[in-house]
């Protein structure tokens, strides 16, 4: 395992970092949080001229063909940002599973626009029971006519006001063998019976939304991978956007800890910074000390979802069940160490605290995870 970025993804972190510094200030995300869609057409457009939506992609498909520690390498600055839209859902999850589950026709259909930024997408997995293990996989696809029809409800689905291709993971066997009988399908979002409804969400920089199907038509060539057997790919998408999403929570922290410290430094009180009292230099030491241990155990997970390695999905819990609680208390001191100030709706502080509480729960919170962890070594 290689524990040093090399040159050329030292040079992709910084030119993430500068290009966010200055086309997604914290005054973008507060306007598109208030705005109908929450996403700008024009920040899109400088993520594809970076060539952040093809970056995994292979080249065949037109993309830059790198490995996930680059994807995971631009995440982090994106979490570092507060980045609204739908990169997220459209390269981490959905490109996943287009990459894992299609033939080379659907590959140049589907993945090639994608690359290029023409196409959007979206995942629909959770439903109303919030479980992330297959068993909570109830919507149903009846194979008829040499079509499917899909009928039920998907919840938490991300951005998928804006996506125009809905992947959604359905049951297409009994509910007896859990893990078989599961199948992934592509979606139109204009077909008929599909209905997007937004949800009243905590935290309005990443939008979540109802997708409900009623008798949505989906043709056989539509089908992602084989009948029956999405679960694999889908768990395998699973943990990787687990680790994409634990990247923008370590950026998430950095950006916390380094307001909290700069505050600290800045703010007088009995004639000299706060941050000389050594009770808020233990804070900020514990702040640092839970971030980059998140930090180490989110890049050993990138390295082996580049590798895709057999241990995926216990990284992948690793990196989850320690970065959901470093990202909640980083962000929590961060307020605490602002004050009253810290509290209030003009102050960024917040805005990082409300994605650590929605990110905590994204993929499965501490708990769900530190048990998968049990049962992968055998406990």
């Amino acid at each position: 395992m290689e524990f040093g970025f090399t040159e050329e993804q030292q040079m992709i972190r910084q030119q993430a970092a500068e290009c966010l510094k200055h086309e997604c200030p914290t005054g973008l995300v507060r306007q598109l949080m208030e705005s109908e869609h929450g996403y700008s057409h024009e920040l899109w457009q400088t993520m594809v001229e970076m060539g952040w939506t093809g970056l995994i992609i292979p080249e065949a498909y037109g993309g830059v063909g790198l490995s996930f520690v680059e994807l995971a390498i631009v995440l982090e600055e994106m979490g570092r940002a507060l980045v609204p839209g739908s990169f997220f859902s459209t390269v981490v999850l959905a490109g996943q599973v287009l990459l894992a589950a299609t033939n080379d026709q659907q590959k140049q259909c589907w993945l090639v626009p994608l690359a290029s930024g023409k196409l959007r997408a979206t995942v629909a997995a959770t439903e109303s029971n919030g479980r992330w293990d297959a068993g909570g996989i109830t919507v149903r696809a009846e194979h008829q006519n040499g079509q499917f029809l899909i009928n039920g409800t998907k919840l938490f689905v991300p951005d998928a006001h804006i996506a125009d291709l809905i992947i959604c993971v359905a049951r297409t066997g009994s509910m007896e063998g859990v893990e078989q009988g599961i199948t992934l399908f592509a979606v139109n979002r204009h077909a008929p019976g599909l209905t997007v409804t937004p949800l009243k969400t905590l935290d309005q920089t990443r939008r979540l939304y109802e997708v409900s199907f009623e008798q949505v038509q989906v043709p056989a060539h539509y089908v992602l991978g084989e009948v029956g057997q999405g679960w694999t790919i889908w768990e395998r998408v699973f943990d990787k956007a687990t680790i994409g999403l634990c990247a923008e929570m370590v950026g998430g922290a950095q950006a916390a800890l380094d307001m909290a410290v700069n505050y600290s430094k800045s703010r007088i009180q009995f004639g000299r910074p706060i941050g000389s009292f050594q009770s808020l230099q233990h804070r900020c030491a514990d702040m640092l000390l839970l971030t980059e241990s998140a930090r180490s155990a989110v890049y050993a997970a990138a390295w082996v979802a580049s590798q895709d390695a057999n241990d995926l999905s216990l990284q992948a819990s690793i990196a989850k069940s320690y970065t959901n609680d470093a990202y909640r208390y980083v962000t929590g001191e961060c307020i605490q160490i602002h004050g009253g100030m810290g509290f209030t709706w003009e102050h960024d502080a917040h805005l990082y605290l409300k994605r650590a509480k929605a990110d905590e729960v994204t993929f499965g919170d501490a708990a769900f995870h530190r048990e998968r962890i049990a049962k992968l070594i055998g406990l």
